[in-house]
């Protein structure tokens, strides 16, 4: 494939119209991949066995995994375009796209998940050396090729036969005009409006201000999906597997269907090339499919508006993210029970589905006006979803209208946080140095005022000076006690192992001061000083283990203590708590990793939550330092998501990596 043709940049316009080409790709392809697994089915009662949902839930998992991906991909790009002075492109042609838009071979459109589909996920992802078949309904009927000549000013779209090779010839020019200006001008857009490993748990994130930090993003890109043989983990590999697996499905069960019959190429309006599109006209379905069309372009204005307001507050920026994702939520939960409807009763059998229709602009909100005109759109979205409800009372299926109503409820808690989110954000002013840049992707549950009940399994000792409390199920043994006051804590000892009176009450306070995980408490009762609050939160990484806590705690919105430490290995049958299985898992993992961020936080301490996100990480909100087992600083942030699966690439901040390894560990009263 040496003689392929390339993609002519000379410029930096021509660089920035080919990475808007880039942004789209990856944008259509999270599209293609969301369509796909929202047709997935969810029961037996679908007709599939107990063996065969495990499977196509697993797939599910992989599927999302990858398309998560694609943001990562989407926002590398967007912020190698916002390092260059131009900005993000979160524009797309509608599906299915037309011929000469891409290079002839990418045919692009939405597609229910069946295993020509898979076959058309593998084509797309496949590497520049390798000759492969697409899916056979992915008719390739027009051959062309699009030229991109030397010498010209303005950006034309040259050819690729893969996705990687777009991406090597942006490569190139990455490092030819980084050279030509020089690295400070070319390199001229603000860090800040970018998206980073602080601000998001996509996998693979970078801040792009020089040629290293590009080309490592493009690396990334190369490697997670497209033209990445090695990788066990790529979307190629991935894709190959749930193609094997299907086939295997089908030699057992020859009517296996694992999706619902869901429409190619939903259309919102009625074509006016009817081949290989299906309009959505019933009443219902049609509002399911606009308030899903809806949601989906608020999320796109709302990354719009981080990329493209200067100056803007770390904290709103921080709402901002984290109000994308919550709309992200919203528009998933809609998209999928559509795909339970039907699409017209002139398309007998065949259901509805999303169509990820775009507007014709994505202009940036005066920042002045943005939080207004964003609460104004929940306001609409919520009057929708009230008209919904109200429709589907009548609705002739009395089951499905009752699984649509529960949906549409959790979509409605999803648009009030929303709004609640962007209410928060603060007015219009200057920048603040303290304020904090990380994001989590789930409020935390309030903090319970009411007293809590002593926990069975604790054990007492006291005397008339102190009292000493021991909870076993937080212990991790790291033998504080048992040496220095060997006397008191009577390893090994039948019954009673704890004598508080053997010792001076201070240096018992002292011992149980050192207990890192919290299973030491104590109270005075002479009137001694009690355990004080930290004047610095802190949280440090044991090498290959845990995190210790030391900051006044709130866990799953509850009051705690001083001390904690938590399970990151993901093994621990004692979730939260560490309980040594990092060690039998052989967990490796760094205590020391790079340092993210220093800058010193102008308050160091308050109350500091905790919380476990559902099958997902630990979200932190308060001041907090976290520290290498050295002491070295790694993180100094006011939030922050951090890995509890033990698979996270950029540890000990999440990656999202606890989707794509099926992470279990169900919060009650949590949303995962």
């Amino acid at each position: 494939m040496d003689n392929e043709p390339t993609f002519v940049i000379e410029s930096r316009i021509q660089l920035s119209s080919a990475l808007a080409e880039a942004s789209e790709i990856e944008h259509n392809l999270m599209c293609l991949y969301l369509y796909a697994m929202f047709s997935l089915k969810r029961s037996p009662e679908e007709g599939v066995s107990p063996h065969e949902l495990d499977t196509i839930n697993r797939w599910r998992q992989v599927i999302l995994s990858v398309a998560l991906e694609e943001m990562t991909h989407l926002t590398l790009v967007s912020n190698l375009l916002s390092a260059i002075g131009v900005g993000p492109n979160f524009m797309r042609p509608n599906f299915p796209t037309s011929p000469g838009y891409y290079p002839a071979d990418l045919i692009i459109e939405l597609a229910p998940f069946n295993l020509d589909t898979i076959e058309h996920f593998i084509y797309l992802e496949r590497p520049r050396s390798q000759e492969l078949a697409d899916g056979a309904s992915f008719e390739h009927q027009q051959t062309y090729t699009r030229l991109s000549e030397k010498g010209r000013l303005m950006p034309t779209s040259g050819d690729y036969a893969t996705v990687s090779s777009l991406y090597l010839n942006i490569k190139e020019a990455v490092v030819q005009l980084a050279g030509k200006h020089g690295e400070a001008n070319f390199f001229c857009g603000p860090r800040d409006q970018q998206i980073g490993p602080l601000d998001s748990a996509l996998p693979g994130l970078v801040l792009i201000t020089n040629t290293q930090q590009a080309l490592a993003a493009i690396d990334t890109i190369i490697a997670q999906g497209e033209g990445a043989m090695t990788l066990k983990d790529s979307h190629f590999q991935r894709f190959c597997s749930i193609r094997d697996e299907y086939r295997a499905l089908l030699k057992r069960n020859p009517d296996f269907q694992p999706a619902r019959p869901v429409a190619r190429n939903p259309l919102m309006r009625k074509p006016l090339n009817p081949v290989r599109r299906v309009w959505v006209d019933d009443a219902i379905s049609a509002q399911f499919m606009d308030l899903a069309n809806a949601l989906y372009t608020m999320m796109l204005r709302v990354l719009v508006q981080i990329y493209t307001i200067e100056d803007r507050p770390k904290k709103a920026k921080a709402i901002l993210i984290e109000a994308s994702q919550t709309l992200m939520h919203a528009m998933a939960t809609v998209a999928e029970t559509l795909t339970f409807l039907p699409a017209s009763d002139k398309q007998p059998g065949v259901h509805a589905g999303m169509s990820f229709a775009m507007v014709r602009f994505l202009m940036p909100l005066k920042q002045i006006t943005e939080k207004r005109l964003m609460v104004e759109r929940c306001g609409e979205f919520l009057a929708a979803l009230s008209h919904l409800k109200g429709s589907l009372e009548a609705w002739h299926d009395v089951s499905l209208m009752q699984g649509c109503i529960r949906q549409l409820t959790a979509t409605e808690q999803n648009i009030r946080e929303v709004q609640q989110q962007i209410s928060a954000m603060p007015e219009v002013t200057p920048r603040r140095q303290d304020e904090s840049a990380a994001v989590l992707s789930q409020t935390p549950a309030p903090i319970s005022s009411k007293p809590e009940p002593e926990p069975l399994g604790i054990e007492v000792s006291e005397t008339e000076a102190i009292r000493l409390t021991y909870e076993g199920k937080k212990c991790i043994h790291s033998r504080h006690c048992v040496t220095e006051l060997p006397l008191v804590f009577k390893a090994n000892t039948p019954g009673k192992w704890i004598f508080a009176e053997n010792t001076h009450p201070e240096y018992l306070a002292t011992v149980a001061r050192a207990c890192p995980s919290g299973a030491i408490q104590y109270s005075r009762k002479d009137g001694g000083p009690e355990e004080p609050v930290p004047d610095v939160n802190i949280m440090r990484i044991r090498e290959n283990g845990p995190y210790a806590f030391l900051a006044d705690l709130v866990l799953d919105g509850k009051k705690f203590g001083k001390r904690a430490t938590l399970c990151r290995c993901g093994q621990s049958q004692n979730k939260p708590f560490c309980d040594g299985a990092h060690n039998t898992a052989e967990f490796v993992a760094t205590g020391n990793p790079q340092t993210l961020d220093d800058t010193p936080l102008a308050v160091r301490n308050g109350p500091l939550e905790v919380h476990r996100i559902s099958n997902g990480p630990l979200s932190v909100q308060g001041n907090l330092e976290i520290c290498a087992g050295t002491g070295r600083v790694v993180l100094r942030t006011a939030s922050a998501r951090l890995c509890r699966c033990g698979h996270s690439q950029n540890k000990p901040l999440c990656d999202n990596s606890h989707v794509a390894v099926n992470f279990e560990d169900k919060v009650p009263g949590n949303i995962t």
